[in-house]
């Protein structure tokens, strides 16, 4: 009995001493210590986007020994990910991994002691609502100021800190956003770049991204250990390529009759007229549709039905339905939201949802 005790205590040790050996550097950091190691060890983190910016800030959490993380996105892995979006493998292409799937594979490889939530869903208000109230911080990693104003009401709503994050071509944007302490995204938006360029016609290069997660990763921490006397205050904004950057100060651009954070605060961007039903994916030649309310696929039924009234090739996984007609494919998720590839015309796409999907 003895000699099992003793066995027990031995390996709880080695434990203690593999964790103490694991954030030791990180500890080291006197900003950080053990005591803000075990805030981050207590924290939840949810991220909005499993792309470039959320796979590398995933994978920054996960290795600064974060507790728990949620991650949204609701697409699947290709193969032009692949030259920024870090968790990704040609595996994950060829058996089209939706992201949260293949990420939450690739994290728990990383840190098996972190929970990941990976949910496959589009980022919307009723989702939101029922996310926000749980966790300690919010990291914007969208491609879409809608969904990012929607993230803005919700955390001013929770009183929750989000960090914007934003990049295109080789540049790159960010701001810290503590609800009742600085402006908002909604008091910001008039100095926030909004030319229309998208990665899908300007591109992209992986440093720019690397460059946001650098900000948005460092003012998470400095949240999660509670240093917000650290927080940088300032919208910043760079250019890696033409060697740019600049900060601007914006405590004075908090607006006393902002629709989102001013005492008279509706939330504007929760109601249901705000919200967006159709995208064109950055990136990407592709709309995305999704339903006014959730449904539950049966991909059985759906695809006997499809072979029943046209002879198309229908491939399908556990996570989602694709199928093509003419130049366009049209892949399906279970909870109804449909991506049409091959067209940026959303009106177009309507009509084949319609024709097909219903």
């Amino acid at each position: 009995m003895r000699k099992k005790l003793m066995r027990i205590l031995a390996a709880q040790q080695k434990e203690l001493a593999v964790e103490a050996s694991r954030y030791h550097r990180q500890q080291l950091f006197e900003p950080i210590g053990e005591n803000g190691q075990d805030k981050i060890a207590s924290s939840h983190v949810l991220v909005i986007g499993v792309g470039a910016l959320g796979s590398a800030s995933a994978e920054s959490l996960v290795r600064a020994g974060v507790g728990e993380i949620t991650l949204i996105d609701r697409d699947y892995v290709e193969e032009s990910n692949l030259q920024r979006q870090q968790l990704f493998t040609e595996a994950d292409v060829e058996n089209k991994n939706p992201k949260v799937i293949a990420a939450k594979q690739r994290l728990q490889q990383i840190n098996s002691k972190t929970v990941i939530h990976s949910l496959l869903i589009d980022a919307g208000v009723d989702e939101l609502e029922r996310l926000a109230p749980k966790v300690d911080a919010i990291v914007d990693a969208t491609d879409n100021f809608e969904t990012r104003l929607m993230i803005n009401d919700i955390a001013q709503k929770y009183k929750k800190p989000w960090i914007y994050g934003a990049c295109v071509a080789s540049y790159g944007v960010t701001f810290t956003v503590i609800p009742g302490k600085t402006p908002c995204l909604q008091c910001l938006m008039d100095y926030i770049p909004k030319d229309g360029a998208t990665c899908d016609t300007v591109g992209i290069i992986a440093p720019a991204v690397q460059m946001v997660v650098a900000h948005q990763m460092t003012e998470v921490l400095k949240i999660l250990v509670g240093k917000e006397e650290n927080l940088s205050h300032k919208l910043i904004g760079f250019d890696v390529w033409k060697n740019e950057r600049m900060e601007l100060k914006v405590d004075r651009l908090k607006k006393p009759e902002c629709s989102s954070c001013s005492k008279t605060r509706t939330y504007p961007n929760l109601t249901y007229s705000s919200q967006l039903k159709t995208a064109v994916l950055c990136g990407r030649n592709t709309v995305q549709i999704r339903p006014t309310h959730h449904k539950q696929m049966n991909f059985d039924n759906f695809t006997k039905q499809l072979m029943k009234n046209k002879q198309l090739q229908v491939t399908k996984n556990d996570y989602l339905l694709a199928f093509e007609i003419e130049e366009h494919r049209i892949v399906l998720f279970k909870d109804g939201r449909t991506l049409i590839h091959g067209t940026k015309d959303i009106q177009l796409a309507k009509k084949l949802y319609y024709q097909y999907v219903g």
